[in-house]
């Protein structure tokens, strides 16, 4: 179980994350649907501590992770893994030392500098690959590579550290229609293989409906809205998104990923837009 109380960050005189209180189950994939700048990666960077809490906590299993230093603190983000939008390859490295680069946490500091790896770790980071139907293209240079390829990659590394969690923002904003649906697939199937709770953020009402089994929606930093797909009524989505964004979150989500659109239950007389 994660567990986030009262969990705020502030940059300044802005609230970024303004008291947000969540528990989410191991096994769980979670869609964090919003606006950009509603606070959706503010929240995931806390999770995974790249960013620290202004103010509340959050626990994991037990352990306060919000106060978690040293090798604590890096065992959680081998625990925890975080996949971003821009992947964060290294260009000029072949493809498969991108991957074992996910073993680093936690080995040798000599041997990360000299980028030694075992035959067991080769195996693994292979293992990744197939996984997530890219081995061929082991020995490449990860800067020749799609965006869907690079991001497949991204996610292979993730799955190196071993993780019991899968921080995911945004990952399919940068991607064509067909990169996106693959990439989707391949965290959902990881999430019910592996019972690894996946939480990502998502852009989109489509893409949360149609993958995540429970959508938190967020505006101005709060959480505004925990529930199911079938929850997610039309008069939620316009809290969400505003009566302007809610439009704009329709149509990005049929020239984003290729999946067919859901149509939205209304809660009141009022029609959809």
């Amino acid at each position: 179980m994660l567990k986030i109380s009262h969990v705020s960050r502030r940059f300044g005189n802005k609230l970024a994350v303004d008291d947000v209180t969540l528990e989410i189950p191991q096994g769980q994939m979670v869609g964090i649907i919003g606006r950009s700048g509603a606070g959706k990666s503010t929240l995931l960077r806390m999770i995974n501590r790249l960013s620290d809490v202004s103010s509340g906590y959050i626990d994991y299993e037990g352990s306060r992770v919000s106060e978690l230093k040293g090798q604590a603190l890096r065992g959680w983000q081998r625990d925890c893994a975080m996949i971003f939008q821009q992947f964060n390859l290294v260009p000029r490295l072949d493809v498969i030392t991108n991957v074992m680069l996910g073993r680093l946490n936690g080995r040798n500091p000599l041997l990360n500098l000299l980028q030694v790896f075992s035959a067991d770790e080769q195996f693994a980071a292979l293992k990744a690959l197939e996984r997530l139907d890219i081995a061929q293209t082991a020995t490449q240079w990860a800067q020749t590579l799609s965006g869907g390829q690079q991001q497949r990659v991204a996610i292979a590394r993730a799955l190196m550290q071993g993780p019991r969690m899968i921080l995911a923002d945004e990952p399919i904003a940068s991607l064509d229609p067909r990169n996106a649906q693959i990439v989707m697939d391949s965290l959902r199937d990881i999430n019910a293989e592996g019972k690894i709770t996946v939480i990502t953020n998502l852009h989109t009402l489509d893409t949360a409906r149609a993958y995540c089994e429970r959508i938190i929606g967020m505006a101005a930093g709060k959480v505004v809205f925990d529930g199911t797909p079938d929850e997610l009524t039309t008069d939620v989505a316009r809290t969400i998104y505003g009566a302007d964004g809610l439009k704009e979150a329709f149509s990005e989500a049929l020239t984003s990923t290729s999946i067919t659109p859901l149509t939205l239950k209304t809660s009141s007389a009022q029609p959809a837009p």
